[in-house]
């Protein structure tokens, strides 16, 4: 037909104007049988290689920009599936038909990894050995291990943890040596804003009990009847002066020597004897003792050493004892004495149930609190140059701190305040709402004279917390 429209002739006979159609590429069909497992080769994945964008040099993916994400192996970071496949659950290998690859892909039924002649391997009801060897990939990297038999899609690495650049798992489940985690649960302490960490050496000290200002007038005065006393004596040769400054010399320097040695006694008698208060009575703002069980609150403690969990107080402390020639543990250590030469106490907020009343009071020990701790300590080892190299898990925790070990005679005591023990504290109730608190007075609080124990007075700073030692006492359960 001559004429300037175009016409096309159809299979019927009949003519019609515009230009024939092109033949539709077919879709692809989503069917049930499964295809093979191609173990990440690009050349047999063809539709499946489209849709997580890998590239062949063949021409037939197109040039699209490769990753480094893979189908067959395991590190491969899958996110969500195309439309194109749908959004069902792979059980199994991916069931697909991609056209032109011939009609022998899409009648296998069998899913699973091909053996070495290209057919389907034996099912089996538990995990398959063996395998076939993926085939080298164009992308660029080390090889991933190959996919279990189950065929499973994950959205990570089949090994649980990070990948090193060899291909081997990375410890991410934490240090497994022991001195590396003894710094990391020390640091965590002491770096913890719940944590309060308690650097005084001992709770007694005899400075807090006598003011500095007292102590230089005393002095002063001894001076000045020594001088005076000996100027008499000289001049009309008459001791009694002399004589009664030596004796009250005397008489006070007892006295102080007898306070240093058993004030830490004297302040926890004191703490016993203090009438226990009842709770359910006390006042606002008063000050009182409570005696009662221990629960832990929202961050448990564990001891240094020995690891004790689900505490509220613990304490690890070396001692080291100094002879003529040995090395001072610290600045102020005296030879032949023992010095300190680590400390470590936190304390944190607890629970107590009054023993009076039986109502449960929160104690607010954490934060930074000012805490007076009266617990005892008991000797977990003692070291000597002998039996230095006989405790490998003390050698352990010398280097978590970075102390040597050298030919020491060394002493490590600790103490804690573990769930279930019988603590007394003393301290300032404080009524918020409907919580019942025990928190640290605003001021210290003194001990006053205990002339039968000829003790001096002594000041008790923030919240008191008496414990004796838990090592061979029952705790109550909780």
């Amino acid at each position: 037909m001559g004429s300037r429209f175009p016409s096309h002739q159809l299979s019927n006979g009949l003519y019609v104007s515009g230009r024939p159609e092109q033949p539709k590429e077919k879709a692809p069909v989503i069917c049930s049988s499964a295809m093979p497992y191609t173990g990440g080769d690009i050349k047999k994945s063809g539709e499946l290689g489209k849709m997580f964008d890998l590239h062949r040099k063949s021409g037939q993916l197109g040039n699209q920009p490769s990753r480094n994400t893979s189908f067959g192996g395991a590190a491969s970071n899958s996110g969500p599936v195309s439309n194109a496949v749908g959004r069902s659950n792979y059980s199994g290998s991916i069931s697909s038909a991609v056209p032109g690859t011939g009609g022998s892909s899409r009648t296998k039924s069998n899913s699973g990894p091909l053996n070495k002649h290209g057919e389907p391997t034996k099912r089996s009801s538990g995990p398959q050995s063996g395998g076939v060897t993926p085939m080298a990939r164009q992308n660029s990297g080390p090889l991933p291990p190959v996919l279990p038999t189950t065929g499973l899609i994950t959205s990570g690495p089949i090994t649980s943890g990070q990948m090193n650049s060899s291909g081997a798992q990375r410890k991410v489940s934490g240090p497994l040596d022991p001195s590396v985690s003894m710094k990391m649960r020390t640091a965590s302490f002491a770096h913890n804003p719940a944590v309060t960490n308690l650097n005084a050496e001992d709770g007694y000290s005899i400075k807090g009990s006598i003011p500095t200002a007292i102590m230089w007038l005393v002095l002063l005065l001894f001076v000045v009847g020594f001088v005076a006393g000996s100027f008499i004596l000289a001049a009309i040769h008459n001791p009694i002066l002399l004589i009664v400054v030596v004796v009250i010399f005397g008489f006070v320097a007892a006295l102080v020597t007898w306070n240093i040695c058993w004030g830490t006694k004297g302040v926890t008698g004191f703490v016993s004897h203090y009438p226990d208060a009842d709770l359910r009575t006390a006042k606002d703002g008063e000050y009182v003792k409570v005696t009662g069980v221990v629960t832990c609150g929202n961050l448990p403690l564990e001891s240094s050493f020995q690891r004790v969990p689900r505490c509220v107080y613990t304490s690890t402390c070396l001692y080291e004892y100094r002879g003529w020639d040995s090395k001072a543990a610290n600045t102020t250590h005296r030879r032949f004495t023992w010095g300190l030469r680590s400390m470590e106490r936190h304390a944190v907020d607890f629970y107590i149930s009054d023993f009076q009343s039986g109502l449960r009071a929160l104690v607010k020990t954490g934060f930074g609190a000012r805490v007076t701790p009266y617990v005892d300590e008991s000797v977990v080892i003692d070291i000597n140059p002998d039996n230095k190299d006989m405790s490998p898990e003390f050698q352990r925790w010398l280097r978590g701190r970075n102390l040597s070990s050298d030919d020491r005679i060394m002493r490590l005591k600790e103490g804690y305040i573990k769930e279930g023990s019988t603590v007394s504290v003393m301290g300032v109730v404080q009524r918020n709402e409907n919580v019942l608190m025990i928190v640290a007075p605003a001021e210290p609080i003194s001990t006053g004279c205990q002339w039968a124990k000829c003790m001096l007075p002594t000041s008790l700073d923030g919240l008191v917390l008496r414990c004796e030692d838990t090592s061979d006492m029952d705790v109550i359960p909780v």
